[in-house]
């Protein structure tokens, strides 16, 4: 006889399945559910990309299922309704606890706000079996708030066919308001409408970087029912700094000062910035141009000061940080990139890719020419300070542990493939390929050891100057880097060389071979898609529609989604972002205006959106069957019919 550890894997699984269902019908009944929900519709899944601290922005798209909430409203309302109800109406499932106040204020009387709430509440229960309706009552209920479940489905699945409970109706929703709960009710029922809408959300990167409230951002992804990530390059560079690199953490420090967004690193993370204030001070002058921030509007003379002498105090030590990893790792061919040791200082001249240029606005008072990447001691002391103050923060400790549990590189999901920057390829459409620790990797598999390193560089932020955390730093800035998709970061050149052509950083190849479609094509082979059903959706470089570039790529294989979240892009992009959504009937593209405030929604219900544009119809309703959630279903099925035959039929 054999006890329990002789028994397989799968005999133990099998035994723990089988104290769950415990019985032929227990199994059955699991059985006929899971094969069920394979037949429904699948859900809808909501895209959006390079968010860029953009909170309020954001949320207002996450509020309105990028114009889902406000289309189940018109499909519902729109012969009953006029357009001034149904902006107000919109505008309450949005913010409703905002547009609460200002409708109960509105009222002279306690009757007529009644009546509102009767009428609205109606709505709102109306809205939610429309917006439900593809979903089974189990998902339903979780969706619904918590505290009025059993009211909420009393109301949901009403009959009165034989008028016999028409007074227990109408005495429910009178004791809700008697009882002063109708405006918690409408707040869980239009957050219920939100999450109903969409399904799923993918963030194809970038949440960082350039707006001011990243933190807000994580947060609220991190209360999201049903989310995944594709980390964006200024994602791996925050990443990056939490898990030990000190040059990723010099890089973010600079960006957020060249931003004026050093709130997001004292306020919302607690880093101790005094250390670089006070080098800053002593060695750097705060009238230097190149270094002023570019959002300077509400700052005082001071503050610019301070912010401009910050400013050149990271970068230089930035400069200094990336030369020992360039030097270590010849496979990063980045040789060019040792800027320091590229400047003849006594002629204020620096001689880059064989070309000579005079440098203007320069702040070398810490770098000693016959060792120029040589770290003070001050420096190194400020650095080891900053990281440890870093990796203290408990805040982004659970942001960055999130970014990681949720996060990859790229995701194939429903036959897409999700991917933030590019597959590097050379001018011919082939895949190139890198070095990583003796291995020659390409395509798919250069990914999948850019992520394995990145993971191992999280899971040891003890140790530095390894190559793991090198080669999150490389994920920034390298040339065959996926997430970079240039052939190299010119900041060194932006900072300090008049000339232009100085400043140009070639893209990839794969950003003009894109728009091929056969490119396409083997790109999603390669990552084991169905090239002729599957769409590339990307992020990364904002599309200027102002220019009349168009966002939906190689006849639809290629989708592009920043449109410019980010306020920093607007101008040259013309718009405010793209979002797209794909249910099962197909995908739909949907270009963002300027989001003005939540004031002026709140006042006029307007969603700020432009045309939805179909990228592809799915010619045969899609279900769930033949989605990635499908996929795991069929496999649970498997596995119980497997216990079925195993338990209860021999």
């Amino acid at each position: 006889m054999h006890n329990s550890t002789d028994k397989s894997v799968k005999e133990r699984f099998l035994d723990l399945l089988s104290e769950q269902f415990n019985t032929k019908e227990a199994l059955a009944t699991e059985i006929i559910n899971l094969e069920s929900i394979l037949e429904l519709p699948k859900g809808t899944e909501h895209f959006v990309s390079d968010l860029h601290g953009e909170f309020h922005a954001f949320q207002h798209v996450l509020r309105n299922g990028s114009g889902n909430v406000r289309s189940k409203i018109n499909d519902i309302f729109q012969d009953t309704l006029t357009r001034k109800e149904i902006n107000e109406f919109s505008a309450l499932v949005y913010y409703p606890e905002e547009k609460l106040q200002l409708i109960k204020n509105s009222f002279s009387s306690k009757s007529e706000l009644n009546e509102w709430y009767i009428t609205t509440i109606n709505r709102l229960i109306k809205l939610i079996t429309y917006a439900s309706s593809k979903y089974t009552r189990t998902k339903l209920r979780k969706s619904l708030p918590e505290n009025y479940v059993f009211i909420v489905e009393e109301l949901l699945y009403k009959s009165n066919k034989y008028n016999n409970k028409h007074s227990y109706y109408e005495t429910l929703i009178k004791q809700i308001i008697e009882l002063e709960q109708s405006d918690d009710l409408i707040i869980g029922l239009s957050f219920t409408v939100q999450h109903l809408v969409v399904n799923h959300l993918h963030v194809v990167g970038d949440i960082y970087d350039r707006g001011p409230e990243p933190d807000k951002i994580m947060e609220t992804l991190i209360d999201y029912p049903s989310v995944d990530i594709q980390w964006g390059n200024h994602d791996v560079l925050w990443i990056g700094a939490y898990a030990g690199s000190k040059v990723c953490l010099a890089n973010l420090l600079r960006i957020c000062a060249r931003y004026d967004n050093l709130d997001i690193i004292e306020d919302a993370y607690g880093i101790n910035l005094r250390p670089l204030l006070t080098l800053a001070d002593k060695y750097y002058d705060g009238s230097n141009p190149a270094f002023r921030p570019k959002n300077a509007e509400g700052l005082s003379e001071l503050e610019l000061e301070q912010i401009t002498k910050l400013h050149q105090a990271i970068a230089i030590i930035q400069f200094k940080l990336e030369a020992p990893i360039i030097k270590r790792r010849p496979a990063f061919e980045m040789e060019e990139r040792l800027v320091l040791e590229k400047i003849d200082y006594d002629k204020n001249e620096a001689t880059l890719y064989g070309k000579t240029y005079p440098l203007e606005h320069t702040c070398f008072q810490t770098v000693d020419p016959n060792d120029p990447n040589k770290l003070t001691d001050e420096e190194a002391d400020v650095i080891d300070k900053l990281l440890l103050s870093v990796q203290q923060s408990e805040k982004l400790k659970r942001h960055m542990t999130f970014l990681m549990q949720k996060g990859k590189l790229y995701l194939p999901y429903n036959g897409n493939l999700l991917i933030h920057g590019c597959i590097p390829i050379d001018e011919q459409g082939e895949m190139e390929s890198m070095v990583i620790d003796g291995v020659k990797c390409y395509g798919r598999d250069l990914l999948d050891h850019f992520e394995e390193y990145v993971r191992i560089a999280f899971d040891h932020k003890d140790i530095q100057d390894d190559l793991a955390t090198d080669l999150v730093w490389y994920l920034w800035t390298g040339k065959y880097s996926s997430l970079f998709g240039k052939r190299a970061m010119t900041t060194f050149e932006r900072y300090f060389i008049k000339d232009k052509t100085a400043h140009k950083e070639t893209k990839n190849p794969y950003y003009y071979l894109r728009e091929d479609v056969d490119m396409c094509k083997k790109m999603l082979k390669d990552f084991g898609l169905d090239p002729e059903q599957g769409h590339i959706i990307n992020g990364h470089t904002p599309v200027k529609e102002i220019d009349g570039e168009d966002p939906i790529k190689a006849d639809g294989k290629m989708i592009v989604i920043d449109g410019g979240f980010s306020k920093a892009y607007q101008s040259t992009t013309g718009i405010a972002g793209y979002t797209l959504l794909y249910n099962s009937f197909g995908m739909q593209l949907v270009a963002h205006q300027h989001f003005n405030s939540k004031k002026h929604v709140l006042l006029n219900g307007a969603d700020e959106l432009s045309i939805r544009r179909v990228v592809d119809k799915e010619l045969q309703r899609k279900k769930i069957r033949d989605t990635n959630t499908g996929h795991e279903i069929q496999a649970q099925i498997d596995i119980l019919k497997e216990l079925m035959h195993d338990r209860f039929v021999n």
